[in-house]
């Protein structure tokens, strides 16, 4: 994990600290998902804005699932809310992750001798944070990460905190599935350019095969599978072979 980059710090995110009602923070939001802003910049600015929106919220980060046991915190308003996230990545359990695994909202009570995370509680109270608040980022079938903040007040979230958390946890899954679905289209687009160059490679081959034996394009093209199977040579780079020696003479 980079806690340097462009995205990660926390002196770059003290510029929006501004107070910013829930209203305007929500408006802003809907423009960035559905804009032309990287995954990244939007997962930023849910994070910038859950921290100045939602009360006795230090610190905010963004997990990501890279696999169901594999986590990243991807953007983060401070490096106390990298640390803490770490610590539960190298440990391999805690509540970001069990939130992003699970798309539900786990509150944490560092103080409490009942906790379920007793070491990311006491890592935590050492830090000073005395309550944290992970809310999974759930999409369809599946579940990618989980928004959470970091608290050092002296009581736990409040209801209409918890709520505005997963609010925001809403607009960062959004932007996700949207990342996802564009980079799934991308992706889908090269392999059509693929193939449609492998295709027009392979006819420009069967046209010198057609001209050179005198024979139908069918029969062409059973002559290049042939050639492909004899040498074990794969098809597209055959035809590629024989188009470059034809326009190289």
């Amino acid at each position: 994990m980079n806690t340097n980059g462009p995205h990660g710090s926390g002196e770059q995110a003290a510029d929006h600290d501004q107070q910013v009602e829930p209203a305007e923070a929500f408006a802003e939001l809907s423009r960035l998902v559905l804009g032309e802003q990287s995954l990244t910049a939007v997962l930023q600015r849910v994070a910038e804005l859950a921290k100045t929106v939602i009360p006795d919220t230090r610190e905010v980060s963004v997990t990501l699932m890279k696999d169901r046991q594999s986590a990243e915190t991807v953007v983060f308003t401070g490096s106390l809310a990298a640390k803490l996230d770490e610590r539960q990545y190298e440990a391999g359990f805690g509540p970001c992750m069990d939130a992003a695994m699970t798309g539900t909202t786990i509150p944490v009570a560092n103080l409490d001798p009942h906790s379920p995370y007793p070491e990311f509680a006491r890592v935590s109270l050492k830090e000073g944070v005395s309550h944290s608040l992970s809310v999974g980022l759930p999409t369809p079938q599946r579940t990618v990460g989980a928004l959470n903040l970091y608290s050092t007040g002296d009581g736990p979230f409040e209801d209409q905190s918890v709520e505005l958390a997963e609010t925001f946890a809403g607009y960062a899954a959004v932007a996700q599935a949207n990342a996802q679905l564009y980079n799934s289209t991308a992706s889908l687009a090269a392999q059509m350019q693929t193939a449609m160059q492998s295709r027009s490679v392979i006819e420009q081959a069967k046209g010198i095969i057609m001209g050179r034996n005198r024979c139908s394009a069918d029969e062409a093209f059973t002559i290049l599978v042939t050639m492909s199977q004899r040498r074990n040579q794969k098809l597209r780079d055959l035809v590629q072979e024989i188009v470059d020696r034809t326009v190289q003479g």
